[in-house]
């Protein structure tokens, strides 16, 4: 599969762009390139793009998460659906429709090809929907992958039929309403401005240009059934939580192939380490003695501890970095880093003998300041 363009390329802007010129760079490609003004090839997949890129970079949260982790990280985590569901298209939607251009509905259960099926008066797909489920991983495991079994029920191809829909031996005929073009021509009037012609699936054979010559008797000319399904899901490396697998093809069955089965994996906290993309956080106490005289000290790691200096004069809440002891970038090369807050620890009991050195340095170390000042 193709790798995609950078959103802020197909549209022309820096990655400091502001909303409103994000919205403007929209609407000037949009206008430029929207299928009911310009004919010329390639304009319709032009257009789909730098909608596209606008339905994400439009929307805050996820444009926060396209700039932090880029496309392969904002892929898992939205599906072509997610991306345009909720996005501002609202005046646009007016623009177009006041000069005369289509713009399909964008509802929340629509699918990325339907919609822009509709608004190009091409057949929408009749994909089964799309089906959910959740996996829960340890730290520990989304740094070094893992694998969870899901099992679940769905609308499967029908074993008997293979998916046709017709019994077997029976065949397959050209339906005699569309012409075995899975397609009606629908014409609308309108008045004074013209005539609009618009295709929608054909009903009748629900778009697929075909019928069965017998009706398969287990799915009834469906040609998918209900199904008990047991699939391994594979955890990437660097997975952070919240974010979604998608998984072509085992969602529910529709007439014309399934939806996917999108996996939101949750990542359960750690009591050791706060997570910060691919850094860890880690509290590290040492003595007082250490953060004077300086030291080494044992810190905790994913993979158990790492011997980690500390220099002579380390104030508390100074953090030090452990490079490459954080998570593994996800579809990337190299770790992320280990930051250590150096916690200097007072101990709450001190014996007599302990307090009179602790006084006689304290004493001494005003003397030095003092001839130091003076």
């Amino acid at each position: 599969m193709p790798s995609k363009r950078d959103y802020y390329e197909i549209l022309g802007l820096s990655k400091s762009a502001s909303l409103d010129e994000i919205k403007s760079a929209y609407r000037k490609l949009a206008m430029q390139f929207h299928p009911d003004r310009n004919k010329e090839a390639g304009a319709e997949e032009k257009f789909k793009e730098i909608s596209e890129a606008y339905a994400a970079l439009s929307d805050p949260q996820k444009r926060q998460v396209y700039d932090q982790y880029g496309h392969a990280g904002f892929d898992q985590r939205f599906s072509q659906e997610d991306i345009f569901r909720n996005a501002d298209f609202g005046d646009f939607q007016d623009l177009f429709r006041s000069m005369g251009f289509s713009f399909g509905e964008m509802d929340e259960d629509s699918h990325f090809g339907g919609m822009f099926g509709s608004m190009f008066g091409m057949p929408r797909r009749q994909t089964g929907r799309h089906l959910q489920a959740e996996v829960s991983v340890t730290l520990q495991e989304a740094a070094k992958g893992a694998s969870r079994t899901i099992e679940y029920r769905r609308q499967a191809p029908c074993d008997t039929c293979s998916g046709s829909g017709a019994r077997p031996g029976s065949g397959l005929k050209d339906c005699a309403k569309c012409h075995g073009r899975g397609q009606v021509q629908q014409v609308r009037n309108l008045g004074g401005f013209g005539r609009i012609a618009t295709v929608a699936p054909c009903q009748n054979c629900r778009g697929r240009g075909q019928i069965p010559g017998r009706e398969c008797e287990e799915c009834a000319g469906r040609g998918y059934r209900a199904k008990e399904e047991s699939i391994e899901v594979k955890i990437p490396q660097g997975v952070d939580d919240g974010m979604r697998l998608r998984l072509s093809g085992l969602g529910e069955m529709g007439p014309d192939g399934p939806g996917d089965l999108l996996v939101r994996v949750h990542v359960r906290p750690d009591e050791r380490f706060e997570r910060e993309g691919e850094d860890l956080h880690v509290q590290v106490p040492i003595s007082y003695t250490m953060a004077v005289l300086g030291g080494k000290v044992r810190v905790p790691t994913l993979d158990g501890e790492a011997e980690m200096s500390v220099p002579a004069g380390t104030q508390s809440h100074t953090v030090l970095r452990l490079r490459g002891e954080g998570l593994p970038r996800l579809h990337g090369k190299g770790k992320g880093d280990l930051l250590a807050q150096i916690i200097i620890e007072v101990p709450k009991r001190v014996d007599e003998r302990q307090k009179e050195l602790l006084r006689r340095l304290d004493e001494e170390g005003k003397e030095k300041k003092k001839g130091k000042w003076f």
